[in-house]
């Protein structure tokens, strides 16, 4: 059984991709420390929550069944440190939460394994914006004003409140996977805010998974970029021009990621999406009662709670449902010239794979003229004719070892 288990619940938009990329990277050499990071693929944990707690997610949910029960195995094989980790854990109900850590071998009377929790946050001000614009990138069509009334409504019964407030108030999160444990196994790692060191997050994370003196390669080769305010209101925009027509499994290697992961994100000098400044004393109000509830509660703080208050409000907010329309055409050119330079190189692999097609036919048509081909097709014809010869037809195949129709 697992010593000491390490399970990162979240949350979205706290540099969860970026950390689960270096760990699915460094899985052997971590392994020679004792930690276990068990994925046999870079998405392993994102199936294995889907399993977990049975979220529907585009068809992936069937791909996913025995995903859980799978990982959970592993960690309790292992001896040592497991870490698992994914954002969408966050959302998992509390009987979920007993089912996962009753199988990572955790027990109600303390023994067994060693289970902590640990919890990415970032402050609202900076999370809205970042979860409206993930749901764009994941083919919504809904407007950012929209969006924040249905966050705003205290009856919280539109699909998108009851996802957000899954995934994002923290203290509810806490509740729900902290209550079996004591305090001092809950963690919380807190999102710098902006301005900082660069590499202070992963500092964060590196204590909180106690990966300290590690030699780790940290290059992020899956990470989630944002997108400025124009470039968002461009993806919304294709999203309600194509959503009918282009199915889901085109949707995501053309729009999000070749358009909004590779392309649109770079053009940093757009405007940043944020929060209007009429909605910003909610989200600052809501955060500071999250540090005072989180503070009392005792639990190890990596980082500063200070960092959950979120930025000032936007002296310069711009609006990204009346975005500047020459800012959206400047976005939309490059798109458009990621689209034809992708389509050029498709076309000239098509063209090659065309080419390497028909010179295979041209040597399958030049050995069929071959006059050992001909005879050979003759005696076979001759010997399938009867009993005899289809038994010796056999037994040469298998001596051959082929089981193709052909001598």
């Amino acid at each position: 059984m697992s010593q000491r288990v390490l399970l990162h619940v979240g949350t979205p938009k706290t540099g969860t991709s970026g950390l689960q990329d270096v760990l699915f990277r460094n899985r052997e050499r971590l392994l020679e420390h004792g930690i276990l990071y068990p994925a046999e693929r870079f998405d392993a944990h994102f199936l294995a929550a889907l399993d977990l707690m049975r979220l529907p997610w585009g068809g992936l949910e069937t791909e996913a069944f025995g995903a859980w029960d799978d990982l959970a195995a592993q960690v309790r094989a292992h001896e040592g440190t497991a870490i698992i980790s994914h954002e969408i854990l966050a959302t998992a109900s509390r009987s979920q939460v007993g089912r996962a850590l009753e199988s990572l071998g955790h027990r109600a009377d303390g023994t067994g394994a060693e289970v902590h929790v640990v919890l990415s946050v970032r402050d609202l001000v900076r999370q809205v914006p970042a979860e409206w614009q993930e749901n764009v990138k994941h083919r919504s069509t809904i407007t950012f004003e929209r969006f924040l009334e249905q966050l705003r409504d205290p009856a919280r019964e539109s699909r998108i409140a009851t996802w957000f407030w899954g995934v994002q108030e923290i203290p509810d999160i806490l509740d729900r996977w902290g209550h079996a444990l004591p305090p001092e196994r809950i963690h919380v790692v807190t999102v710098p805010a902006p301005g900082g060191p660069p590499d202070l997050l992963w500092q964060r994370f590196t204590r909180a998974f106690g990966l300290d003196g590690l030699e780790l390669d940290l290059t992020v080769e899956r990470a989630n970029p944002s997108l400025g305010a124009p470039e968002t209101a461009l993806v919304r925009r294709i999203n309600q021009a194509v959503n009918q027509r282009l199915e889901p499994a085109d949707y995501r290697p053309l729009v999000r990621e070749l358009l909004a992961h590779r392309t649109l994100s770079q053009r940093s000098r757009s405007p940043r999406l944020a929060l209007p400044p009429d909605v910003h004393p909610w989200a600052a109000d809501l955060c500071a009662r999250w540090v005072e509830e989180v503070r009392a509660r005792g639990y190890d703080v990596v980082g500063d709670l200070e960092d959950l208050r979120g930025p000032s409000a936007s002296t310069a907010w711009a609006d990204p449902d009346a975005p500047s329309e020459t800012q959206v055409a400047g976005a939309a050119v490059d798109a458009i010239a990621a689209l034809l330079l992708d389509n050029a190189r498709l076309s000239h692999e098509e063209q090659r794979l065309h080419a390497e097609l028909g010179e295979t036919r041209e040597a399958l048509q030049r050995s069929y003229l071959r006059p050992s081909y001909r005879l050979r097709e003759r005696v076979v014809g001759r010997l399938q004719g009867g009993r005899v010869g289809r038994a010796a037809l056999g037994a040469y195949r298998a001596v051959r070892g082929r089981s193709s129709r052909s001598a």
